[in-house]
């Protein structure tokens, strides 16, 4: 029976096992590579055990498995941790000793202790049209070793394709917003046939190329500044990751920087969304026949429901996603500590949905103040005159208009935004 696990396992993880042997990269691995692989392995295991042994007592008892990914940014409560243990605990005796950890590993590369905190660590990203979650905790070999940038830029290109393949409904949804019952453009489909008719095939992607062109230094801008707010907050780089709390706070204040310096694209994406045929010739044109009409504080109108909307859309994704993997967690870690695909797709799903539910009406009233200009005859009101109005005139659910064609784009950005992620990731060489 142990033969035919070893077997099992050599067959499982052979491509990772022949890579990383395979010292004259001739595709194969003999024996003295095999045993040379096994040796080097072996010490690299026993490094591992001993840093996680802080006591010494030639054990790891369920307190140091919780310590150990805690480091690694993933906070367990014992109890999870616990069925971590167990899923190496051989001889059930609630501690792991060398041979066991040194037998679990050995031919099982990709499941070490680094491993199982990445996966949560690093969750899938996925683009639903805002850029307004907390970004990912990265530990400084991470970032010396470039994997940080690449990562980034893996969910930046899914961003862009998820963003251009839902374009028409997010063209749809801008225009909900805005003209709310006045729209011709009521329903899904009367609205997609109405776009079509007035500007082409073409005019379902209005606005799509500034939406895309945010997308880089948006997440560059808030990755940099949630680093630095993390060190001020830590007062050390090498303070290690934050809790949940902290994570909130900085996010959001890193949310809040990256779209300060951005927002003025976020005003002409609205401005070019809405465009009729032949009123912009490009996005330069449109930027400066706003400068020449309205001048630059223009280009912050609507920021302050903007900034307001971060907050619970940030706090809600992260509240909403540590609440699912901890239930995750509670109940599936028997076997296997980490999750599969559709547990880390469908939490980031249900999250960033929720985040989004939560802030619809701010970012609705956000479009409004930046489209009233473009809407003619309308009258330049404040967030709150603005917001009493349309709860005056269409009630509460004036305040969620849009929010169909918004529901109905998460699941093919999702989907489309997992695909091309996971291949970017191959493509530009990030872990699995």
């Amino acid at each position: 029976q142990e033969q035919g696990r070893l077997e099992y396992c050599c067959s499982t993880n052979e491509a990772q096992i022949v890579r990383a042997g395979d010292v004259n990269h001739d595709g194969q691995l003999d024996f003295e590579e095999f045993t040379e692989y096994l040796r080097s392995h072996e010490k690299r295991l026993k490094l591992m055990f001993r840093s996680l042994d802080r006591n010494n007592d030639g054990q790891l008892d369920v307190g140091e498995i919780q310590q150990s990914l805690h480091n690694l940014g993933v906070d367990v409560t014992l109890e999870q941790a616990a069925k971590i243990l167990q899923s190496m605990d051989k001889d059930h005796s609630m501690t792991i000793d060398w041979f066991e950890w040194r037998d679990h590993f050995l031919f099982n590369p990709l499941h070490n202790m680094e491993e199982i905190a990445q996966y949560w660590k690093h969750s899938v990203m996925l683009d639903i049209g805002e850029l307004l979650t907390v970004p990912d905790e990265f530990s400084e070999k991470e970032k010396q070793s470039g994997f940080v940038w690449r990562q980034l830029m893996a969910g930046a290109v899914a961003g862009s394709v998820s963003r251009t393949g839902t374009a028409p409904l997010d063209r749809l949804k801008v225009f909900l917003q805005v003209h709310g019952q006045s729209s011709d453009k009521g329903n899904v489909w009367r609205g997609l046939h109405a776009m079509v008719k007035e500007g082409g095939l073409t005019a379902l992607w209005r606005g799509n190329g500034i939406n895309v062109l945010k997308i880089a230094p948006e997440t560059a801008i808030k990755f940099l500044a949630y680093e630095q707010i993390k060190c001020l907050m830590r007062g050390s780089k090498e303070a290690g990751t934050l809790k949940v709390q902290e994570r909130f706070v900085a996010g959001s204040l890193a949310g809040a920087t990256a779209q300060t310096v951005i927002y003025p694209m976020e005003v002409l994406k609205t401005r070019l969304t809405l465009r009729k045929t032949g009123q912009y010739s490009s996005v330069a044109d449109c930027a400066k026949q706003i400068l020449q009409k309205e001048g630059v504080l223009a280009f912050y109108k609507g920021y302050l429901p903007n900034m307001l909307g971060i907050v619970p859309y940030a706090g809600i994704d992260l509240a909403v996603y540590e609440t699912l993997k901890n239930a995750w967690l509670q109940r599936h870690t028997e076997g296997s500590p980490h999750p599969g695909v559709l547990v880390l797709v469908g939490c980031g799903t249900v999250s960033s949905t929720c985040g989004q539910l939560a802030s619809y009406p701010l970012a609705l009233i956000r479009t409004r103040m930046q489209a009233q200009a473009s809407v003619k005859g309308a009258p330049q009101l404040s967030m709150l005159t603005l917001f009493r109005s349309i709860v005056a005139q269409e009630g509460v659910v004036g305040l969620y208009r849009g929010i169909a064609p918004n529901f109905l784009k998460v699941i093919p950005a999702v989907s489309i935004s997992y695909v091309v992620y996971e291949h970017m990731r191959k493509v530009l060489g990030v872990g699995t």
